[in-house]
């Protein structure tokens, strides 16, 4: 799960939880979403890497940054 990327369908922020979805099995999966930064707003539709995930369903996450060249 750590290193997927997803896309925030329910906004993530400080005292929220969040929900992304996420490729899995063949499909896409809602998770529960958490900011790695606990300040740090996500709006939907933004994509996003998973930086931790604590199991059944909640992942932390960051905004992706893809690379620039």
């Amino acid at each position: 799960m750590i290193g997927t990327r997803g896309r925030v369908t329910g906004r993530i922020g400080p005292g929220l939880v969040g929900e992304v979805m996420i490729a899995v099995r063949g499909g896409s999966e809602a998770f529960y979403a958490h900011p790695i930064e606990p300040d740090e707003t996500i709006e939907p539709g933004v994509q996003v890497l998973v930086v931790d995930f604590e199991p059944p369903r909640t992942v932390y996450v960051e905004r992706w940054r893809p690379l620039t060249r």
